[in-house]
């Protein structure tokens, strides 16, 4: 019989009460046992960045942190971004910038750009490249998901 653990977490603001192994990966959790399918898995060795989320605030790779190791914590999806029909400013802005194609990477784009806005409201260019670094995209040469980032950070400062 396979060793359960039950945890308990809050994502998108909402507590939930799960069981699981040891070793699921967060990633997985989330997808399969919370149905939060915007988390995607591309390479599952952190390094793509497509599975990023914000724990307790931070982006972490949900790739390489097992469900466990977030009992207790608040997390944050790409699901939790938009307030109903409406966009996030930074969802917003990958949109009106075309700065999206296939889409697969964009969750962790978007929850990257989250914390890096939120801590740099007034980015530069070469900021917002290195901010990036850390995310794959394969569609993309990444000149409209720049402009994307700087247009987002204009109406975060602009919503105060």
């Amino acid at each position: 019989m396979t060793e359960r653990r039950a945890i308990t977490l809050t994502v998108n603001g909402r507590a939930h009460t799960a069981e699981a192994e040891p070793r699921r990966l967060l990633a997985d959790f989330l997808r399969e046992e919370l149905g939060l399918t915007g988390t995607h898995l591309g390479c599952e060795h952190g390094v793509c960045g497509a599975c990023t989320i914000l724990c307790d605030g931070l982006p972490v790779r949900s790739c390489l942190m097992f469900a466990v190791q977030a009992d207790g914590a608040s997390l944050e999806t790409v699901e939790g971004l938009a307030n109903g029909e409406a966009l996030h400013p930074i969802q917003q802005a990958f949109w009106d910038a075309h700065a999206l194609q296939c889409g697969f990477c964009t969750p962790g784009f978007l929850m990257t750009l989250k914390y890096f806005l939120a801590k740099n409201p007034t980015p530069s260019q070469e900021e917002i490249r290195e901010a990036l670094a850390g995310n794959l995209c394969r569609c993309t040469g990444y000149a409209n998901i720049v402009t994307a980032v700087e247009q987002a950070a204009a109406l975060l400062r602009a919503e105060g």
